[in-house]
C-alpha cells in the first residue's frame, strides 16, 4: 500500500503486539449494530452471493486507513487539518471545509441514530420494553458520558465484549458447516435483483467516512515519530483484518442458518447463533448488541468533532465548547431519532446506505492530501496506492450514485 516507506527501525512481533491500538478502536467502531444487522440480511436474503462486497469493503479500508495514520504520523496533521491546508484557492478552500463537514456530520447523525437503535434493540429483546422508549435513555447515558469527556475506561471494556462476540460468530460460522463451494462463489462479485442497496450498505457500515478523521490524529499521538510507520502499518492491516473475519463470518453463518428467514428483531438475529448457544442466543445477542451499539455510539460524535476542529481549526479536547458542543448536537440528534418510532433495523439500514454515498467525497480527499509531497514528503502514496484509491473512489461514486437514484425513485413513488 506504501511504495517509499523506508523504515529504521525493524520491530519485533511482540512490540508490533502491543502497538494495536488506534486500529482496533476503528475495528471496534465499525463492528456495531450495523454490521449485525446487514450481514444478517444479506445472508438470509442472499446466501453467500454478497460475499465478496465484505472482501473489497475489508481491503479498501486496509488501504485508506493506511492512508490516514500515515497522514497523522508524518505530518502530524489530522486529514481536517490537512484538507484545509490543501487548497490555496480561498473558494475552493471553502467549498472543500463545507462539504466535508456537512457530509460528516450528517454521516454522524445518521450512525448515533442507528447505534442507538441499535443497543435499544437489544435490551428490548430481553426486557420487553419498547425500543422506543429505551433509545433515548440510552442516548441520555452517552449524551453523559460524553459531556463529561471519561469514557475510556467504558470504551474499552465495551470494545472486550464486542471481542467475546467475535468469538462466538467466527465459532458458530464453523459449527454451521457452511457450503465452501458455494462460499468461494461468493467471491465472484455479482449483485442479485434487488440487491443493490444491500451493496451500498455493505459497504457503509464498514468504510466509515468519519473513521478516517478519528485514525488519522489518534495515529499521530500514539506515534510520534516517521520511524513507527511499521507500527502504524501492522496495527491496521492485522485490527482491520480481524473485523473483516468478523464480518465475513457473520455474513456466511446467517446464508447457511438463516436463509429465507425475513429478519426484523434481534430475536431473528439470534437464530444464527443458535447452534452454538442454544436458548442463550437470543440474550448473548441482545448484550452484545447493546454493548456494539454504546461503543459506537460514544466514538460517533468524536467522528464529526475531530472532522470540525481540523477543518475550523479548533483545538482538539472538551476544554474547546465547540469541540464539546458538536459531541453534544449529534447525540441530541440520535436521541430524538431514536425515539421517533421508526423501525430500528429501518435506521440502521438507511444509516449505513446514507454513509455509502457520502463515501466518496471523503475518498477522494484523503487520496488528494496524501498524494501532498509538501505534508507527507517521501511518504506520499505510491503507485500502488494511488491506483487502489482512485479505483475505490470510482467504485464507491458508481454505488453511490446508484444508491442516490434508488433513493430519489423510492421517495418518488410515494406520489
Amino acid at each position: 500500500m506504501e511504495a517509499k516507506q523506508t523504515t529504521k527501525k525493524k520491530y519485533t512481533l511482540k512490540e508490533k503486539l502491543m502497538a494495536i491500538g488506534p486500529g482496533a478502536m476503528i475495528t471496534a467502531s465499525f463492528i456495531g449494530p450495523g454490521t449485525v444487522t446487514t450481514c444478517t440480511r444479506t445472508g438470509a436474503s442472499y446466501g453467500y452471493a454478497l460475499l465478496w462486497t465484505v472482501i473489497f469493503s475489508i481491503i479498501a479500508t486496509m488501504v485508506l486507513q493506511e492512508m490516514s495514520a500515515r497522514l497523522g504520523v508524518v505530518s502530524r496533521l489530522g486529514l481536517g487539518e490537512a484538507i484545509a491546508k490543501q487548497f490555496k484557492n480561498p473558494a475552493l478552500r471553502t467549498f472543500s471545509i463545507a462539504l466535508v463537514g456537512i457530509s460528516i456530520t450528517l454521516g454522524c447523525a445518521a450512525y448515533i441514530s442507528g447505534d442507538l437503535s441499535g443497543s435499544a434493540m437489544g435490551i428490548s429483546t430481553i426486557t420487553g420494553i419498547d425500543s422506543q422508549i429505551i433509545g433515548p435513555i440510552i442516548g441520555c447515558i452517552v449524551l453523559f458520558i460524553v459531556y463529561k469527556g471519561s469514557f475510556k475506561i467504558l470504551e474499552r471494556l465495551l470494545t472486550a465484549l464486542v471481542v467475546v462476540m467475535a468469538v462466538v460468530f467466527v465459532t458458530t460460522m464453523f459449527v454451521a458447516k457452511p457450503d465452501l463451494g458455494e462460499v468461494a462463489r461468493g467471491f465472484i462479485p455479482s449483485v442479485p435483483a434487488g440487491g443493490m442497496m444491500m451493496v451500498i450498505s455493505l459497504i457503509g457500515t464498514t468504510i466509515v467516512p468519519y473513521n478516517f478523521f478519528i485514525h488519522s490524529s489518534s495515529a499521530k499521538e500514539n506515534w510520534p515519530s516517521e520511524d513507527m510507520l511499521e507500527l502504524s502499518k501492522w496495527d491496521t492491516i492485522v485490527s482491520i483484518g480481524v473485523g473483516g473475519l468478523i464480518t465475513a463470518a457473520i455474513l456466511i453463518t446467517s446464508g447457511t442458518l438463516m436463509r429465507g428467514i425475513t429478519v426484523t428483531s434481534a430475536a431473528d438475529l439470534s437464530i444464527q447463533l443458535e447452534p452454538l448457544l442454544g436458548s442463550w442466543a437470543k440474550v448473548f445477542l441482545s448484550v452484545g448488541l447493546f454493548a456494539a451499539g454504546l461503543s459506537s455510539a460514544i466514538a460517533t460524535p468524536l467522528g464529526a468533532s475531530y472532522t470540525l476542529a481540523g477543518l475550523l481549526g479548533w483545538e482538539y479536547g472538551h476544554h474547546d465548547k465547540r469541540f464539546r458542543n458538536v459531541n453534544i448536537a449529534i447525540v441530541i440528534v440520535g436521541i430524538i431519532v431514536s425515539g421517533t418510532g421508526f423501525s430500528p433495523l429501518t435506521i440502521i439500514l438507511m444509516a449505513q446506505a446514507l454513509n455509502g454515498i457520502i463515501l466518496p467525497i471523503v475518498v477522494i480527499y484523503l487520496v488528494i492530501v496524501t498524494c501532498n509531497k509538501k505534508l507527507l514528503g517521501e511518504h506520499t502514496n505510491g503507485p500502488i496506492a494511488v491506483i487502489l484509491g482512485i479505483a475505490i473512489g470510482i467504485i464507491t461514486i458508481i454505488l453511490g450514485g446508484s444508491a442516490l437514484i434508488s433513493a430519489i425513485q423510492s421517495i418518488m413513488a410515494m406520489f
